[in-house]
């Protein structure tokens, strides 16, 4: 794809999007089949973050009531992944709020967990801990990690304007270190901050010079207390013009559906798979709610489709009892929401 065919989708309007969207899901199909994977998430560590990212309520800038709480005990996170699997997960990710889990004793703690959910559950364990130093990586890789997960957020020309406190470059590197720790990489960002097209796209070309293996996309789900408050939402023409484009753009990546699914596309939600989606987020966000596992499960079965990765599916239980309960309120680094 170059820059014209990116600029051509953006702007086509509802009558000729369908046949971008057809073109979207024979990409999809070619690649993943009928397949579909789910991720969950879990908050593990929750508010109190020094960074100032304008679309996270967690930040210590935003006024919000974000639950503040410390690194979840190992058991708690072995039984949120036990549920994961059972409710059809492929992956289950440990997220946790701040700059980086740089401490000794809260890096322990991650390893030992991430060592115990792959004794405990048949799901791939995966993280978003912040920015992170490669030797931190490689004993997250040595405990059994699959994949660490770190958003560029937005381009590098609109970053400074979502966020002061780390730098583009700290992100990237980031990345870097975690492939050269031989983790699969997890990479993306928040669509609907202010950015152009043009951003857009250049957000895209530097997923693919760090050659990300999946790109989880987001879209803006303002939150009271923030500095994007009052920014509105991405209409769901431009989202689902958003996932077709970077289905196009990366035909054999994994494209992941994340935060602000449900706010931005409400009823056409489905219609991301039509857009060349093979992943969803599913399960609650990081401390907003989100859709029931079997809920997007009887949507799949709906469509024809079929859910990759665990075939051992249970009720889903939500991670009340592992966790205050969701506010409104999102985290600067899996998804918005």
């Amino acid at each position: 794809m170059n820059y014209s065919d990116w600029q051509e989708i953006f702007s086509v309007e509802w009558p000729g999007l369908w046949a971008r969207l057809g073109e979207a899901t024979q990409t999809r199909e070619r690649h993943f089949g009928r397949r579909v994977s789910f991720c969950v998430i879990l908050n593990a560590k929750s508010g109190a973050c020094s960074e100032d990212c304008a679309f996270c309520s967690q930040s210590g800038r935003a006024r919000s009531d974000a639950p503040r709480y410390p690194l979840l005990a190992r058991e708690k996170l072995v039984a949120a992944a036990k549920a994961a699997a059972a409710a059809g997960a492929s992956r289950f990710s440990i997220v946790t709020s701040g700059r980086g889990m740089v401490t000794p004793r809260e890096q322990e703690a991650i390893i030992e967990a991430v060592a115990a959910i792959r004794q405990a559950a048949p799901i791939r364990v995966c993280a978003s801990l912040g920015i992170v130093g490669r030797e931190f990586l490689r004993d997250l890789k040595a405990a059994g990690l699959y994949r660490y997960h770190h958003n560029l957020e937005s381009a590098a020309s609109h970053f400074p304007r979502i966020c002061s406190t780390h730098t583009y470059g700290e992100r990237v590197a980031t990345i870097e270190a975690a492939k050269a720790a031989g983790l699969s990489v997890c990479a993306g960002g928040i669509l609907g901050l202010g950015e152009s097209v043009a951003q857009r796209w250049e957000l895209a070309q530097a997923l693919e010079d760090l050659a990300v293996d999946a790109i989880p996309l987001n879209f803006l789900h303002p939150l009271p207390g923030t500095a994007l408050a009052d920014r509105p939402r991405l209409s769901p023409l431009t989202a689902l013009q958003a996932v077709a484009a970077f289905r196009l753009a990366f035909p054999e990546r994994s494209l992941i559906i994340c935060g602000g699914r449900q706010v931005t596309l409400g009823s056409l939600s489905p219609l991301v798979f039509a857009a060349g989606a093979d992943s969803l987020m599913t399960g609650d966000y990081l401390t907003t709610r989100g859709r029931l596992p079997e809920e997007d499960r009887q949507v799949l079965a709906d469509l024809g489709l079929e859910l990759a990765g665990n075939k051992e599916l249970g009720g889903w239980e939500r991670a009340d009892a592992l966790t205050p309960a969701p506010q409104e309120s999102c985290h600067g680094i899996t998804d918005i929401t």
